[in-house]
């Protein structure tokens, strides 16, 4: 089913380009895109194999847990009935929270601290994976948490290169509205 949101996302990109930067609730346009069935959980596996292969250098328990999700990714199928094997993908989903499962005290409550952000993006992937019912919110800080970029002169919000993650997201949406035009890819 076509939709709009495509072209307001490409109006987003000019807006980040021509302003400087955009705030991230604008994002939010992804939750009507996210309603059709199965786009968010292509979404998520798009998401988690991007992250993945982005992983930079990494070493140690990082660098396994990267080789974890490679192996997973490959396995996983959307296509299929169940498309992936819950067992494991809880096991690797306890395995990246543990990872990043420091705390610190904040003013306002306990504050987790995050190590790789990429390895997080992935564990926000496979969460939604293991909702029967995921919501459509949880697409929307994905995209969010996927784009945001930290920029002293505008603070955490879409700048600079989120426009490129913001045009990968539109191609990503123009394949899928593609292929439910025509799912035998022709």
């Amino acid at each position: 089913m076509r939709t709009n949101v495509p072209e307001k996302l490409i109006a987003l990109v000019d807006d980040v380009e021509r302003l400087g930067s955009a705030p991230l609730t604008r994002l939010t346009v992804l939750k009507k895109w996210f309603e059709y069935p199965g786009r968010l959980p292509a979404f998520a596996l798009w998401v988690a194999k991007r992250a993945n292969s982005r992983k930079g250098k990494s070493t140690g328990e990082a660098a396994e847990l990267f080789a974890a999700c490679k192996t997973w990714l490959s396995r996983v199928d959307i296509s299929r009935d169940p498309p992936f094997d819950r067992e494991s993908t809880e096991w690797l989903l306890a395995q990246l929270r543990e990872f990043q499962n420091d705390h610190v005290k904040g003013a306002w409550g306990s504050i987790r601290q995050i190590k790789n952000k990429n390895l997080l993006l992935i564990e926000k992937c496979l969460a939604i994976f293991l909702e029967p019912q995921p919501f459509v919110a949880d697409g929307y800080r994905l995209a969010a948490d996927y784009c945001q970029h930290y920029d002293s002169r505008y603070g955490d919000c879409l700048n600079g290169p989120s426009a490129t993650k913001i045009m990968e997201i539109v191609r990503f949406m123009f394949d899928t509205e593609a292929q439910e035009t025509d799912p035998s890819g022709h």
